[in-house]
Parts: structure tokens; C-alpha cells; sequence
């Protein structure tokens, strides 16, 4: 990730590469006047530069070089980050100086940080070759207050955790492997540590889990992360959906659907990295998360269509399709949690494509309990800037998963409210208190890189969480 740091505001700027706010028009943001004065009309002319949104021109000016980026019509929270995300992609040199935060808008140095540090990141372990890596390796901000700037590097660090465990191939993250990749994290944030292995999973009957694992050869495992400070008077309890591979099990996906399915395990990157951004900013809110890990995998003792299963609590369940398979684990998943007794729950999952039918691939779906709750999510991801949209847990269509012979069965079979059915189920086994579910199948992956999105995995959620746990603990 490129480090971004506050400076002086009297930073020299000779001989730099200078990020500097231009609007549609070419009118300089406050703060930028000068370097845009430094360069010549004809250049912007000759380029096309007209300060539209995502464009960036870099031409040399004396001794340094003039980047000038598109912030559009107006200056605004989401402009500023997007268009930050923009210049650090185009940046030449090892370091380079920005002045977008020099504009008089509430949370502008948080946007600009957030915009350099998201849209810098790049996922290369698995390159062999140096192209297209970024050169620039620091971004200064002239003036901005160190303590704005490292507390939203919080929030970026743990978005940027959640990409790279999306992104990891399948083949490198096992359910035990990639557990122990996160408890490295989760123990350096201060979080309290249980790992669930499989004798454990026995032990505690967790059915559905061990239904989903059932055909592959790489055992599940079930991780529970703690955040208990003393001070807390509030409990938030996490689930995340962490299927480390989806083949859809004997209802096998087609070859074009299973080949993003290493995002599968999204929700449970998304939970466990908001958890540690919890730690890391010592908030005043206890925090218990819990990830079930599994493949749904093909294999000789993988479940069948019509067998039931038996979770560790709540309704039994027939099921008719095994690629309906992380509403299976979540509902151990939220069993679990219920245990430590949470005084709100939020899942997170990659879990129906009927969300990403009805919302497209940038808006995540959530569904709640009540209007209050749902406000709750709603207004903590206005904050984080990532965009979510309620849809109705309309009880109307509860008899649809009514089965034959076990208490529930995990899909209604018709074609139409896909997500709707699936929130349903999950509200099963949520309990009577505040629940939130956030499907996230569709903004989990940035299709293009643009603005702070980087092509891949998105850690969409993590920021909206943090936000949700920064009201929970100012409300103590």
C-alpha cells in the first residue's frame, strides 16, 4: 500500500510531483492555484484536459512535474477520493506531494487519504514481471492533522486486508490457512483468539457446517474473534460467510459462474477485517465475530439434494440445492454467535445472485429486522461511502421454504425474490433481537479499476461496519 503521510504545510514543492484540483472548466480547487498557474493553456488544450472526473494530466512544470486531476462539477467527499485515486495511479515518481485536502469541505483529508491508499493498492504476490506495478511508494499531505490521516489509514488498512484475502487464489487459502492468516492480524490488533477445528465442530453439532464440508478433503474450521474491552456497555456480534471455494457442490456450478468463486469468502474477510479496524481504533464496544470456513466441494460424501440437515440450533433443514450453501454455514454461524449473547448482529455474505440481479454489481442489499436497524446500516455506509440499499424481509414469502419433512428448506424452488427467501432463512436463526444482513454478491468484486476501486476483490462492507461500530460505542 502507498504510505501517505502528513507534512508542513510549507512543504517545498520545487522539483516534486505535485497533485493539484481542477474542476470542469478549469477552475483550480482552493489550494491548487498555483501549480495550475504553472501550466500552460495550450498543454491542457493539446491533452483534452477539461477537469472532467477521471481524467489526469501530468506535464512538467520548472523543475517538478504538475498533475492536474479531474474533480468534475463540484468538489465534493466522493470527487476528492475518487479523484485522488485516480492521481496516485498516474503518479511517475517514488513520492509525490498532493493538495486535493487544501479544499474547505467537511472530511476532506479523509477523502483524499482514503482515495490515495485505496487506489493504490495493488495485489502482485503472483506476478513474476515488474509491469504496470506502481512506482510511487509515498504520498504527502501538505498541512493535513496526523491524527485525521492515521485514523483513517485505519479503515483503509482493513479494506485493503479484506482485498487481498479475497484475492487470494482458493489454492492458498484452505480454511485452516487462511484462519491462521487472519488470527496473525487479529492477535497483532489486541483481539481475542478461538479456533474451532473440526473434532470441535463435531463436538458442538454444528450440522449445517459440517454438511457444506462434507465433500471436500480440506476440513472446515470455525474462527471467533473478541474485542472486550472493559469500558464497553454494548455488544455487536458479527457473522461472515467464508467459503474458501464454491463449486456449487453436487449442484455444480458451470464452468463460467466458478470461476470468481475464491470471492466466496468475502463476507468472512469483511467481518474479521472491520473487527481488527475495531481493535485498532480501541473503540469502546465489545465485538465477538464469528467466520465459519469451508469449500463446498464435489466429492464422494458431499451432500445431496434432499438430505436434511441438523444445525447446532434452530429448524432442521432439507436441501434441495447444494450451491445454496452459505446460508447453511451462516445459520451455525449465527447460532454460534448467539451464544455470547450480542446486543445487535450483522451478517455479511456473498449469497444470492438475485441480489446483484436486482441492485447490480456496485450495491450491496441489506435486509433487517426493523426500519431502525436498517437506518442504522444505511446511515453508518452513507459515512464509508460505500453504497447499500434496503430491500424488504417480506414475511409474505415465508411459506415458501416450508419442506415436507424438516422444518425449512434452504430454497423456494421458483425464480422470482431469490434474496428475499434467502434473508428469510438466515432470520431463522438470527434470533428476536437486532439483525442486519448484508449481501454483498455483488459489489464484493470492482469490475474496473476507476477512482479507489482497483479491478478485484473491493472490501466492500468493512468501512460501513466501522462506521455502524463507531455509533454503537459514541452511544454508550
Amino acid at each position: 500500500m502507498v504510505e501517505v503521510k502528513a507534512v508542513s504545510s510549507g512543504a517545498d514543492l520545487s522539483g516534486r510531483t505535485v497533485i493539484a484540483g481542477v474542476l470542469t472548466g478549469l477552475q483550480p480547487i482552493p489550494g491548487s492555484e498555483a501549480v495550475f498557474g504553472q501550466v500552460e493553456p495550450r498543454v491542457m488544450d493539446i491533452a483534452g484536459f477539461e477537469g472532467k472526473v477521471g481524467q489526469v494530466l501530468s506535464t512538467p512544470v520548472g523543475s517538478g512535474v504538475a498533475m492536474l486531476v479531474g474533480l468534475g462539477d463540484e468538489v465534493s467527499f466522493e470527487s476528492l477520493r475518487a479523484g485522488a485515486g485516480n492521481a496516485v495511479r498516474a503518479v511517475k515518481a517514488e513520492s509525490a506531494i498532493c493538495l486535493l485536502g487544501g479544499v474547505d469541505i467537511e472530511g476532506a483529508t479523509r477523502a483524499v487519504v482514503e482515495g490515495l491508499a485505496l487506489g493504490g493498492y495493488q495485489f502482485r504476490p503472483y506476478k513474476t514481471k515488474t509491469e504496470g506495478k506502481l512506482k510511487v511508494k509515498r504520498v504527502e499531505l501538505p498541512g493535513a492533522d496526523e491524527g485525521t490521516v492515521a485514523a483513517a489509514l485505519i479503515g483503509v488498512e482493513a479494506t485493503n486486508l479484506s482485498r487481498t484475502w479475497t484475492n487470494t487464489p482458493a489454492m492458498d487459502k484452505a480454511p485452516e490457512e487462511i484462519a491462521k492468516v487472519i488470527i496473525e492480524e487479529a492477535e497483532a490488533a489486541g483481539l481475542e483468539v478461538e479456533l474451532w477445528d473440526f473434532e470441535r465442530i463435531q463436538r458442538e453439532k454444528l450440522g449445517a457446517l459440517l454438511g457444506v464440508a462434507a465433500g471436500s478433503d480440506r476440513p472446515p474450521v470455525l474462527l471467533v474473534l473478541s474485542h472486550k474491552p472493559d469500558s464497553a456497555t454494548k455488544h455487536l456480534g458479527l457473522v461472515g460467510k467464508g467459503i474458501t471455494f464454491d463449486s456449487g457442490g453436487l449442484s455444480l456450478k458451470t464452468a463460467a459462474f466458478m470461476e470468481e468463486m475464491k470471492d466466496d469468502m468475502s463476507g468472512g474477510g469483511v467481518v474479521a477485517a472491520a473487527t481488527i479496524a475495531v481493535a485498532r481504533y480501541q473503540l469502546s464496544l465489545r465485538v465477538t465475530t464469528v467466520i465459519p470456513f469451508t469449500d463446498n466441494a464435489v466429492g464422494g460424501n458431499a451432500t445431496r439434494p434432499g438430505d436434511v440437515l441438523r444445525p447446532g440450533t434452530g429448524p432442521t433443514i432439507e436441501v434441495l440445492n447444494t450451491d445454496a450453501e452459505g446460508r447453511l454455514i451462516l445459520a451455525d454461524g449465527l447460532g454460534v454467535v448467539r451464544r455470547y449473547e450480542p446486543d445487535f448482529i450483522v451478517d455479511v455474505a456473498t449469497l444470492t445472485g438475485a441480489a446483484k440481479v436486482a441492485l447490480g454489481d456496485q450495491i450491496g442489499a441489506v435486509f433487517a429486522s426493523d426500519s431502525d436497524v436498517a437506518a442504522s446500516i444505511l446511515q453508518a455506509a452513507s459515512r464509508a461511502g460505500e453504497p447499500f440499499w434496503e430491500l424488504p424481509l417480506f414475511r409474505g414469502y415465508r411459506k415458501s421454504l416450508d419442506s415436507e419433512i424438516a422444518d425449512i428448506k434452504n430454497i423456494t424452488g421458483g425464480r422470482y425474490g431469490g434474496a428475499i427467501a434467502a434473508a428469510l432463512f438466515l432470520s431463522e436463526y438470527a434470533g428476536d433481537g437486532p439483525w442486519a444482513h448484508l449481501d454483498i454478491a455483488g459489489p464484493a468484486r470492482c469490475r474496473e479499476t476507476a477512482g479507489e476501486q482497483v479491478k478485484g476483490g473491493s472490501g466492500a462492507g468493512v468501512r460501513t461496519l466501522l462506521e455502524l461500530a463507531m455509533t454503537l460505542a459514541d452511544t454508550d
